[in-house]
């Protein structure tokens, strides 16, 4: 089933490469975001989204039961978001599915179905104080949860590492499950005013954006980030056969190497195509079943 959404096409360019060079030599990369041409499609093409990153997550391996959640916040009445149903496998949502509330946690449209307490709370304190955020998830992961026992971010030990330089939290005060409001005020303390990208200790994984598609493509490539970490830990802990023959050390990419990385594969606009061919295979295994 197709989308019968209408969006604003990128323009041709006479180049084949994704890059332009600009007057003072500077090469940039050139990616364009589809966005819909008004507020209704764009509720309606997030929703779409939403539904498909949850089918995307339940074939990566990150549905657990009950836990988990994206919301996306409503672009018609933006103190309002969508959040998915709780108890509902993620290899099962639909466009249709998905509950809209207030920052009460009153439904106000969508499915009529209750939500997760502590996925509201999460989410509710986020979209409040970052109005920049349209979209979060959170997931409990394996490599993310297993990586975030040790209350640490992650070295910059490759380009894709260097996704999340100077944009990655740490939220070291777990205490339990998320149910009073303080709790959710906490997470979004750590966040912070700029971060897109949060570890949360004893937890797992959120990563936020202006779209979905740029906060699911981090949080895949978040979770990759936490898998390539503990297998360079591993590899070069004390007592390993690499740290015993001293033939393996951490080589990390330098600041300045990682700050300029960031701006070529990090920004919304790369994170969006980092998502499209997910979206796209997704599209064509389910037969576009999601969009319902």
């Amino acid at each position: 089933m197709a989308s019968s959404i209408t969006i604003v096409e990128q323009k041709p360019t006479v180049s084949a490469l994704n890059t332009e060079t600009s007057d003072n030599g500077k090469v940039n990369r050139l990616h364009h975001i589809p966005r819909p041409t008004n507020k209704e499609e764009e509720r309606q093409w997030l929703l779409e989204q939403m539904a498909g990153a949850f089918r995307i997550f339940a074939k990566l391996g990150f549905s657990d039961g009950s836990s988990g959640h994206i919301s996306v916040r409503d672009p018609v009445e933006p103190r309002t978001f969508w959040i998915n149903p709780y108890g509902v496998h993620f290899a099962l949502l639909k466009v249709s599915d998905m509950v809209r509330v207030d920052e009460q946690g009153n439904r106000v449209a969508g499915a009529n179905k209750p939500i997760n307490t502590a996925g509201f709370i999460i989410h509710s304190a986020i979209h409040q104080r970052r109005p920049d955020i349209h979209a979060a998830c959170h997931m409990h992961s394996p490599f993310g949860r297993a990586w975030s026992t040790f209350g640490r971010g992650i070295d910059m030990l490759n380009q894709d590492s260097c996704m999340f330089y100077d944009d990655l939290s740490v939220y070291p005060a777990f205490g339990g499950v998320v149910f009073a409001q303080g709790d959710g005020q906490r997470i979004a303390d750590y966040l912070g005013p700029k971060n897109k990208c949060l570890i949360m200790q004893n937890h797992g994984l959120l990563t936020a954006g202006d779209t979905v598609a740029e906060a699911a493509a981090f949080f895949i490539a978040l979770e990759r980030a936490c898998q390539t970490q503990i297998l360079v830990e591993s590899a070069t802990a004390s007592g390993s056969t690499g740290a015993s023959e001293g033939v393996l050390k951490k080589t990390l990419v330098d600041d300045e190497v990682a700050l300029y990385t960031k701006k070529g594969t990090g920004t919304p606009e790369v994170m969006y195509m980092q998502f499209a061919p997910e979206y796209q295979l997704i599209l064509k295994e389910t037969g576009g079943d999601f969009l319902n």
